[in-house]
């Protein structure tokens, strides 16, 4: 199937200084949509296999082996999750060295009598002709003390920065004023290290009051993570409440203002906080109002995709497209949507080590879809 897609309308974004209005961004001619993998049930999150082939996370709590020929086999060994509303199995990631230690990351909601709250998982990828794929070795390396009840804003993706640290995103569990309390992992960025140990060089390592993991704080429901190519920096992408999901560059120490400062709206209709802006709190370099319920993301790089290089691919969960941001260094200067004649959630983007765009469609019946690049 052959799909062509034409610019939006300009939208408004946020700079750094002031407003400025964003040019439709320039198409590429046509993308072929070529399923990888079907009847997936609410995946959350797509990894790549050295040797060809996927593992995708399901939500209800399953890990899914998908190889080259769109084959499934559930992976043993995954840990138990909280399975409800917004919580279960969620994020996954390679380790940067997992040719040679076969190492993966999840994320999960994890259930206490205190509440489920959001731990990362780490364990080793085995295989035997008899069990196929099957995790060994694993241990909850790290459990978040955002513990409440109910299935709200778990966040959570994870990416791993330049130095080898993992940053990990975690949602303020709908109660957002702990967002602003720094001895809470909710509404938060962390820096861990591969052992779930808080990264030396965190901002609050030696600082009373604060949790040693937090990187930066003020955050609602960050659902996404990427490093920028180029500058090795972390972005990240969060769900406002009616309106207001933004695009981030988290540094440490910041507050991010969550829920002082917003340019959305409770659901109500009702104001949030005190504005748009505040001293001391850090402005998105871009937001979406009305909210697209922003999910995964993927910086472009290569030549796979010419008139894409050097984009930030948003997925939309509300929105059902693919957000495509044209970036002249920090700021959003264009915006095209993706796929909506698709009419899908999007919930992961990922750039596969073979220069391919995929996205996971988040449904009962959920699909990996590899963007190809037609000749029209």
């Amino acid at each position: 199937m052959t799909w062509t897609f034409s610019a939006l309308s300009p939208l408004v974004s946020m700079g750094v200084a002031a407003f400025l209005t964003v040019a439709p961004a320039a198409a590429q001619s046509s993308i072929e949509l070529e399923t990888v993998a079907d009847g997936l049930s609410y995946p959350w999150s797509v990894a790549f296999l050295p040797e060809g082939g996927y593992l995708i996370t399901e939500r209800d709590g399953v890990l899914k082996h998908v190889d080259a020929a769109g084959g499934q086999t559930a992976v043993e060994g995954v840990p138990e999750v909280f399975a409800q509303g917004q919580g279960g199995l969620l994020d996954i990631a390679l380790d940067p060295e997992f040719g040679t230690n076969g190492t993966i990351y999840l994320t999960f909601s994890q259930g206490s009598v205190e509440g489920a709250g959001t731990s990362l998982y780490k364990a080793v990828v085995a295989t035997s002709p008899a069990r196929g794929y099957a995790l060994t070795g694993g241990e909850t390396i790290f459990a978040g003390n955002n513990r409440s009840y109910g299935g709200r804003h778990f966040g959570s993706r994870l990416a791993f920065a330049p130095d080898g640290h993992l940053f990990m995103t975690i949602g303020e569990r709908g109660e957002d004023e702990r967002a602003q309390d720094p001895s809470d992992h909710a509404g938060s960025v962390l820096r861990l290290t591969r052992d779930g140990a808080p990264a030396p060089g965190n901002p609050f390592l030696e600082r009373d009051g604060y949790r040693p993991e937090v990187w930066s704080i003020g955050h609602r429901n960050p659902q996404s993570a990427a490093i920028h190519p180029e500058t090795g920096k972390l972005w990240t992408v969060e769900h406002g409440a009616r309106g207001g999901d933004e695009v981030n560059i988290p540094e440490a120490g910041k507050n991010y203002g969550w829920p002082v400062i917003s340019y959305g709206r409770h659901y109500s209709g009702g104001k949030i906080g005190e504005g748009t802006e505040k001293q001391g709190m850090e402005q998105p370099i871009h937001f979406w109002d009305p909210s697209i319920a922003p999910s995964g993301m993927a910086f472009v790089t290569g030549d796979t995709y010419p008139d894409w290089r050097g984009n930030l691919l948003v997925g939309a969960l509300r929105g059902r497209h693919l957000a495509r941001l044209e970036l002249d260094g920090a700021r959003v200067v264009a915006q095209e949507k993706l796929l909506g004649d698709l009419d899908e959630r999007i919930r992961d983007v990922r750039q596969g080590p073979d220069g391919y765009i995929y996205v996971l469609t988040d449904s009962d019946d959920g699909r990996l879809i590899r963007l190809v690049p037609g000749s029209g």
